[in-house]
């Protein structure tokens, strides 16, 4: 039994201690299930403050799928919003996502943003842009 268990030791070691490197990134070749983290909301003349991001409309969990061209909330997260990704682009290590987005229907809430993915460890940061407001949404995403 304690051959068996040094093995499992062993083996568990290794692959803690397997380089970085070998991990995949987060170029969008696969589904990436993110988590908006923390948010905060400028609106002109005034101070940013921090916000939740429920509080800006942002769902807590969110899928980024680049074969689609969609970032959708997922199911656990109460929503059934999606936007299209207009832009994609790989800029110094880090996958660049554009798009513009009406918002609710008849409210005069339409903004473009910008999101961007660290492709080596997944965090990413996202800027929304509108009438007199801005929100700057940082997180992370993971590989599905």
């Amino acid at each position: 039994m304690n051959k068996l268990m040094n093995q499992v030791i062993m083996s568990a070691a290794a692959l803690a201690l397997s380089p970085l490197a070998s991990a995949e990134p987060f170029d969008g070749k696969k589904v990436m299930l993110c988590a908006s983290q923390y948010a905060a909301e400028c609106i002109a003349g005034r101070d940013c403050e921090t916000v939740t991001p429920a509080s800006v409309n942002l769902p807590d969990f969110f899928l980024v799928d680049i074969a689609k061209k969609q970032i959708s909330a997922t199911p656990e997260s109460g929503s059934t919003a999606t936007t299209p990704i207009e832009r994609v682009e790989h800029l110094d290590g880090k996958l660049m996502l554009q798009g513009a987005d009406d918002g609710i229907k008849d409210v005069r809430d339409g903004a473009g943003w910008t999101m961007s993915i660290n492709e080596s460890n997944g965090k990413l940061v996202m800027t929304t842009a509108g009438d007199g407001l801005a929100v700057v949404v940082f997180g992370a995403c993971a590989l599905r």
